[in-house]
């Protein structure tokens, strides 16, 4: 227990928004609300690189009172509504001012998973629990309105274990569901743990 970390403002305020999606696999997200503990390890991610990516909502410096946090410093939430039906739970990284992002696609469930299956309505453990960033939050317990939580406090956090993953270990490829980003969709900004069931597919 001794080796659990959590992450802190030097890991998130970092430049390279591909370097921390990939080093985000294998880190764990827990959530504490009203009394109750869940976590996961983060086994898929997507990097949104702000300004210059056409996936982004913060593409070509867009300012909206909803993407008004992804301005904000490296280290916290970004939680959105996709379709009006999924929250979607990010991690703001980089300074203030450059809107970098990295979305939370997949968990591998650890701890609640009791938790986790009460609010999913599902009867038992499988890899559709927490498969896709939509199941994510929903299981996890993320909405909208924990957009703007600081991940260095108690509610939302990621800490370190020590658990460490080869290169041979990471799967690269585009991300999913961006197709109006025209050339960007292209762009190899999707990071998944080889093998782990709860990644989603190809």
């Amino acid at each position: 227990m001794s080796k659990i970390k959590k992450l802190d403002h030097s890991f998130y305020q970092r430049n390279d928004v591909l370097k921390i999606a990939k080093e985000l696999l294998g880190k764990i997200l827990i959530t504490q609300f009203d009394g109750q503990i869940t976590s996961g390890r983060i086994v898929e991610t997507e990097a949104y690189a702000g300004e210059t990516d056409k996936a982004s909502h913060a593409y070509k410096g867009r300012r909206t009172k909803r993407t008004e946090i992804m301005f904000g410093e490296g280290g916290t939430a970004y939680v959105y509504l996709c379709y009006g039906i999924h929250h979607l739970f990010n991690v703001v990284t980089n300074k203030k001012d450059i809107p970098h992002a990295v979305l939370i696609r997949a968990l591998e469930p650890l701890d609640g998973i009791d938790i986790m299956l009460d609010r999913t309505r599902k009867s038992k453990l499988d890899f559709t629990l927490t498969r896709g960033p939509g199941n994510v939050s929903k299981a996890m317990g993320l909405f909208t309105h924990h957009s703007g939580k600081n991940l260095l406090q108690e509610e939302v956090f990621i800490v370190d274990d020590g658990f460490k993953l080869n290169k041979k270990q990471i799967v690269i490829s585009k991300r999913i569901g961006v197709d109006y980003a025209e050339e960007d969709a292209l762009l190899l900004y999707r990071f998944g743990v080889k093998g782990n069931k709860f990644v989603s597919k190809p």
